[in-house]
């Protein structure tokens, strides 16, 4: 028999993701701005694209969070 569906902590969870989310953002843009010299600017561009993605990621997670509050409200 299948577990029952608990979404319960989906909010908690997706703040969860939100900060690891930023906190890779920052992390990774230190290490640009300390070895900017040191990188080819291929890598760069590389780590610049995978930060959009990752904002793109916690737009989302936040358009999750809206939903889960929205149906916890109805319920």
């Amino acid at each position: 028999m299948a577990k029952p569906d608990d979404r319960s902590d989906n909010v908690e969870k997706l703040q969860n993701m939100i900060e690891n989310t930023m906190e890779n953002i920052r992390e990774s843009r230190d290490f640009v701005n300390a070895h900017r010299n040191e990188m080819r600017q291929e890598d760069i561009q590389d780590i610049e694209a995978k930060n959009q993605r990752r904002e793109e990621s916690i737009q989302g997670f936040r358009a999750e969070i809206k939903d889960e509050v929205r149906d916890n409200q109805l319920s």
